[in-house]
């Protein structure tokens, strides 16, 4: 496997197009966690994930699995407990504390968690605290009686939502506070939610493969506008 590494000071991307079949989306490895080496590899549909001692791994998987915000699928009962309420919805109001739940064990692993093969490290959190602080980056917050439950991260490129990691601490949390984000973003005129990769939960939530040329052509054009974060569309009325 030929894999290329980046320069880790100034770390040029190849196409996309070339990342490898298998593991599918490998493109690169090395380079750096800036913000602006970070937004570089998103504009262009790239994104860093390995595993605590690996290098950073570039992936741009083919397919990718995006959501069309009107498209969001909600099921009844996710539409039951919508209208009910009883829960408040936040954004950009907890972002660290969002991202460190996000890499906390899954339950699956609670009973042994050295198999816990978490993506989120230190390393990656301290970088998307730097992507949030120079605001690019956005949370999602579910709140019951104070106390944060739920919730996501991202970041925003254009009117791509480049969505990264959620949790859950109550029933739904997470696919609560994905649906207002679905709808806020959908009502700012956002045209696309990046999932990255197909799994059961964000299938649930409608998520669909778009061919990575598709995706990659739909980011280009998103890369060049500046739309503000709809944090009053996405949030719960006090």
């Amino acid at each position: 496997m030929d894999l290329p590494f980046l320069d880790p000071h100034q770390p040029e991307f190849p196409d996309p197009a070339t990342a490898l079949d298998y593991p599918d989306g490998l493109l690169a490895a090395g380079g750096n966690l800036s913000v602006s080496t970070l937004l570089k590899a998103y504009r262009q549909g790239i994104f860093p994930w390995y595993e605590q001692g690996q290098p950073i791994l570039w992936w741009s998987p083919n397919p990718r699995a995006v959501i069309i915000p009107d498209q969001i699928h909600i099921s009844k009962s996710l539409a039951k407990t919508l209208r009910r309420g009883g829960y408040r919805i936040t954004t950009d109001q907890a972002f660290a504390t969002v991202i460190k739940a996000c890499a906390e064990p899954r339950s699956e692993y609670l009973d042994n968690p050295s198999e816990n093969h978490t993506w989120i490290s230190a390393e990656m959190i301290a970088a998307y605290i730097r992507l949030f602080e120079a605001g690019h980056a956005h949370s999602v917050e579910y709140w019951l009686d104070d106390q944060l439950c739920g919730g996501l991260y991202g970041l925003a490129i254009g009117n791509v939502f480049c969505g990264e990691s959620m949790f859950s601490r109550a029933s739904n949390a997470s696919k609560i506070a994905f649906s207002h984000l679905a709808k806020g973003l959908e009502k700012a005129g956002f045209v696309l939610i990046d999932c990255q990769i197909e799994n059961q939960h964000l299938s649930s939530l409608g998520a669909q493969n778009m061919a990575r040329k598709d995706f990659c052509a739909i980011l280009n054009e998103a890369a060049q506008l500046t739309i503000d974060w709809p944090a009053s569309l996405i949030s719960t009325k006090v």
